[in-house]
């Protein structure tokens, strides 16, 4: 599968704001895993700091996960970022090399 792609968001919860970010987190996993180009989709919080958020996610091809961003729920949260966020959302892709399977 050489055009899946892998992405890795890091994400700050403004103090206070935690279980609203985790509630709006949680949110976008179930309709994230459901479409088409999604492979897996796992939202993670920090143990040591509850602030801290980190959503794996492995899509198809890059043209899914550009799909993906265009989605209405996806687009509210984004509307929603500032209020919910103490920092810019970190984004980094990756292309994976082990078997996924293996």
């Amino acid at each position: 599968m050489p055009d899946m792609l892998s992405l890795v968001a890091h994400l700050r919860a403004r103090p206070g704001l935690e279980q609203e970010l985790a509630r709006t987190m949680t949110a976008l996993v179930g309709p994230s895993r459901a479409e088409e180009g999604c492979i897996d989709y796992h939202l993670h919080q920090g143990n040591d700091d509850p602030r801290v958020f980190v959503v794996y996610e492995n899509w198809r091809s890059r043209e899914d996960l550009e799909e993906h961003f265009e989605k209405p729920y996806l687009k509210a949260f984004f509307e929603r970022k500032d209020e919910l966020l103490s920092d810019e959302i970190r984004i980094d892709f990756y292309t994976m090399l082990s078997d996924k399977n293996a």
